[in-house]
Parts: C-alpha cells; sequence; structure tokens
C-alpha cells in the first residue's frame, strides 16, 4: 500500500512559477500606474510652466508698449504748450554759443498780437537736429511772450529722422519717446522739458541720454508726476508710437498743402513752411507778422455769404 507525502516536485515548481507570474503582472501594473502618474505630474507642471510664462510675457510686453499706446494728449502727432513758465530763455542759463546775435536795428521788429487771430506755429523736432537746437534757443523768448499774450498757438511734433546717428542707442526716438511722455503726464513742463532737451542737446554720433537720465531731466524741470514720467520713459511706452508718428509726417503733414517731412526742424506757420536763417530771431518774428498779416487779410476780404432779401 502507497503512502500520499504531498505535492510531488513538478506541482511545487508551478505553484512557484504561478506566483512568479503574478508577482510580475502586479509588478507591471504598478509601473504603469506610476509611469501614468509621472505624465500627469509632467502635464500639470508644464501647463503651469505656461501659464507663468504667459503671465510674464503679458506684463514684459504690456509694460514695454507698443503700437496700441497713444498719448493722450497727442493731436495730429503733436503737443500743444500750454504753459511757458520755467523756462530761463536765450539770456538766461541757457548757452547762448548756439544763438546768433540779433543786430540792434532788428531787435525792435514788429510782434504779432493778440487783437487778430492766434498765429499757428507747429514745430516738427528732432532732438538730435542742430538745427532745431539753434531755431529753439534763438526764438524762445519770443515764443514765450506770444504764448503768454495769446497772439499765437505752439504745438511740437516729436520726430526721429536721425535715430541712427547714436552709436546705437537710438537716442533721437528715445528722446522724441521721453517727450511724449512729458507731454502726456505733465503736460504743463513740456515746453521746459522741450527746450532742457535741445539746450542740453548731445553731439551726433555719440551715446546721448540714457533712458535714467532723460527721466532726471524731466524731474529737473519740475515734474509733478516724476514717478509716473520715469516709468513711461524708462519702459518706452510711447517708442512705436513715435515711430509711426515720424513715418506719418514723412509720407505727409496734415493741413500742409501735401508738405512731407523731409529733415528737421520744419517750422510750420499758418500751413507755410518758415526757410529762413534758423538762428535769426528778427527775421523768424517778420515772417510770423507776415502771415498773420495775410491770414487777418484772406479773412476780411472773403467774400460774404449772401442774406436772403427781407420780405
Amino acid at each position: 500500500m502507497s503512502t500520499d507525502s504531498g505535492d510531488t516536485p513538478s506541482s511545487a515548481t508551478d505553484r512557484r512559477e504561478a506566483v512568479r507570474e503574478k508577482a510580475q503582472r502586479v509588478h507591471v501594473k504598478q509601473s504603469r500606474v506610476r509611469l501614468a502618474r509621472r505624465i500627469s505630474l509632467g502635464v500639470l507642471a508644464t501647463g503651469a510652466v505656461a501659464a507663468v510664462a504667459a503671465v510674464v510675457v503679458w506684463s514684459v510686453t504690456s509694460t514695454m508698449g507698443g503700437r496700441d499706446l497713444t498719448p493722450d494728449t497727442a493731436s495730429s502727432d503733436g503737443f500743444a504748450v500750454s504753459d511757458v513758465a520755467g523756462v530761463a530763455g536765450s539770456q538766461g542759463t541757457i548757452d547762448d554759443s548756439a544763438v546768433e546775435a540779433t543786430p540792434e536795428s532788428d531787435k525792435a521788429a514788429p510782434v504779432p498780437t493778440a487783437s487778430a487771430a492766434p498765429v499757428d506755429i507747429r514745430v516738427y523736432v528732432d532732438y538730435l537736429s542742430p538745427g532745431a537746437r539753434e531755431w529753439q534757443l534763438a526764438n524762445v523768448d519770443q515764443l514765450k511772450t506770444w504764448v503768454d499774450e495769446g497772439a499765437a498757438t505752439l504745438s511740437y511734433h516729436p520726430v526721429s529722422m536721425l535715430t541712427a546717428k547714436s552709436n546705437g542707442t537710438k537716442y533721437s526716438l528715445r528722446a522724441a519717446a521721453a517727450a511724449a511722455c512729458v507731454a502726456t503726464h505733465d503736460e504743463n513742463v513740456f515746453f521746459a522739458y522741450n527746450t532742457e532737451l535741445l539746450s542740453r542737446q548731445p553731439a551726433m554720433d555719440t551715446d546721448g541720454f540714457s533712458d535714467t537720465e532723460l527721466a532726471d531731466l524731466a524731474q529737473a524741470v519740475g515734474a509733478q508726476e516724476p514717478d509716473k514720467v520715469r516709468d513711461c520713459i524708462e519702459d518706452g511706452d510711447y517708442i512705436e508710437w513715435t515711430k509711426d508718428a515720424t513715418e506719418r509726417a514723412i509720407a505727409g503733414i496734415p493741413d500742409a498743402d501735401g508738405l512731407q517731412l523731409a529733415g528737421t526742424p520744419m517750422i510750420l506757420v499758418n500751413g507755410q513752411p518758415y526757410m529762413g536763417a534758423l538762428k535769426d530771431a528778427a527775421e523768424f518774428s517778420q515772417f510770423v507778422l507776415t502771415s498773420a498779416s495775410d491770414k487777418f487779410y484772406t479773412e476780411q476780404t472773403a467774400t460774404p455769404t449772401p442774406t436772403a432779401p427781407a420780405e
């Protein structure tokens, strides 16, 4: 009679193989779960990084400015002078070396008066243009007088014709954009800032002022909103607007009989370009007076509108 001694060697081996296969299946399943978890976490992390990157890009682009940033106070790409205070004038602290002396016989040249309609003076200015500096310093005193007395309206149109003339720093462009910042956030000191940029004009083919120095200059002339002005200048808010405004002026100047900007300064008096000596204040004054007289004569001799006869 035989006795049962338990499992045979072959059955024990089978069980061990079955356990091993089950362990392998569990290991594979766990590995798949871990892999899926890692993939999910990776996707979430990538999404989070992308979201952060999007926020950073939005923040940078919003502070750097763009073509959609237009100065609120601009009219036909220019800024009207509302206050002429804070400017020393050509006989004050401004360097007189660029201003040609006016002969004594010409100092009593006639000037426009407030009794007639104000003369419209528009100045297209590049802050790196030596001619723009000469004209501003020669005429700053009479410009102040005419604006104060209501004899003239004065506006400046910053452009960047000489952007390539500053060792790659694009000073012409940055200075014009800085002027737009001052005109937007502190228009009462715009005339003073405009004059200071020209009186302290750097030489061509030099670096010019940095953005920080341009902001410091705005504060020095009495900006009442220095933080806003500084942020605007250092962030380059109106860089793209200045480029576009320059291109528009080159294409054609509004209300100027088809004139196009070919160089600076371009000074328009009632839409007519001044072609005289930039350093001669008396000659410019005579041109303004003549333009005012012509406008007055044209308005007075215009054919009146006929009226219907009384019944």
